[in-house]
């Protein structure tokens, strides 16, 4: 197997496993290596989240059209999408702008069997020119935007989308009751707990995440969907608190 198609080692997740300093999280090559183990046992519902992606993307995805995954990571969206386009005429794009996630992404996209291309991008998405496109995703990437930006990104999206496109927005959502987001995230830790990860990680990871990921409500979410200039949003999945929208504009 050549280097081009040898597929990226990957590592279970320990990165919170001993004592550490308190840090932000930062996807580096470290996060990179093992984010698949990572996102599988930390996300509840992601493994039905990526294969859905394709299904919506099948239904919605135009020929002639843009396609965006914005924050790909190792690219498990853009490959949903992918596989979703199937033979239409679509120029698919994966933007990150994590050097380590990008490289890795790009030994992912060789080894898939299908033959649309993608384009991959570094950069920031806040800077990524979206222009007629008529399915984006937002795979668990919002929330990771500074709060005061995400109007203009999901704007800007909004003004590209074709008629009858579709932005897919998955977000950890924090809730209205404190005692429903008590109740929510301790099930999100037995969650943790069950695929094997200590207390002393929960802990550390939720520390380090704290200052990086900042969570809201869906009721916000929905809000600025809406004033983006997007007509309909709904919530096509839930599990505890983490929860995939649809925001369609009308044709």
């Amino acid at each position: 197997m050549s280097s081009s198609t040898k597929k990226p080692d990957q590592a279970q997740d320990r990165l919170f496993a001993t004592e550490q300093s308190s840090g932000e999280f930062r996807f580096d090559s470290a996060v990179a290596r093992v984010f698949p183990d990572m996102i599988r046992r930390s996300v509840p519902g992601y493994t039905t989240i990526i294969p859905m992606i394709e299904v919506i993307t099948d239904q919605y995805a135009q020929p002639g059209s843009h396609c965006y995954d914005l924050g790909c990571s190792l690219g498990a969206s853009t490959l949903a999408m992918r596989h979703g386009i199937g033979d239409r005429e679509c120029t698919l794009i994966g933007v990150d702008n994590s050097d380590a996630m990008i490289e890795r992404c790009e030994h992912y996209i060789a080894l898939d069997d299908h033959p649309l291309p993608v384009t991959l991008k570094c950069e920031d998405i806040l800077d990524t020119d979206i222009q007629n496109t008529s399915v984006t995703t937002l795979n668990f990437t919002l929330q990771f935007v500074a709060p005061e930006r995400r109007t203009e990104l999901l704007g800007r999206i909004a003004d590209a989308t074709l008629p009858g496109g579709v932005l897919i927005l998955s977000e950890k959502i924090r809730f209205e009751s404190d005692v429903e987001q008590a109740a929510q995230t301790e099930l999100h830790h037995e969650f943790k707990r069950a695929n094997g990860y200590s207390d002393l990680e929960i802990s550390q990871k939720r520390s380090a995440l704290e200052r990086v990921l900042l969570p809201e409500t869906l009721a916000e979410h929905q809000e600025r969907l809406h004033t983006a200039g997007f007509t309909r949003v709904m919530v096509w999945y839930q599990c505890f608190n983490f929860v995939s929208m649809l925001a369609i504009k009308s044709p």
